[in-house]
């Protein structure tokens, strides 16, 4: 599992456009820490998993090599949902409008 999860955690914390000291604030850990899992000399406690996945928005699953797709977290994904079952059709809209956008503007940075 190290190996992989060790490039997988670098592949997501640079899809996210953070550096290794942004995750560590993010998750509460130190930044040597976050190097080390990067490097694969260490390997994260569940709870550090859960965190690092969390905090980059992606599935543990992902991170560990059960799947290859880095996408949202579902947990991530419900919290949308939930809070777009609230809006009206009109902010819908916009919302649908706003996300087009934004994940252009990230298509073209890559």
């Amino acid at each position: 599992m190290a190996d992989i999860f060790a490039d997988r955690l670098r592949a997501a914390r640079e899809l996210r456009k953070m550096s290794q000291s942004d995750l560590a604030e993010k998750t509460g850990l130190m930044p040597s820490a976050v190097s080390h899992f990067e490097t694969g000399r260490r390997s994260p406690s569940f709870a550090n998993l859960k965190a690092l996945s969390d905090a980059l928005k992606v599935t543990t699953d992902y991170l560990i090599g059960r799947t290859d797709d880095p996408e949202i977290s579902k947990a991530v994904a419900m919290k949308l949902l939930r809070s777009a079952a609230k809006l009206s059709a009109e902010d819908l809209d916009t919302l649908t409008e706003m996300a087009d956008v934004m994940a252009k503007k990230h298509s073209k940075k890559e």
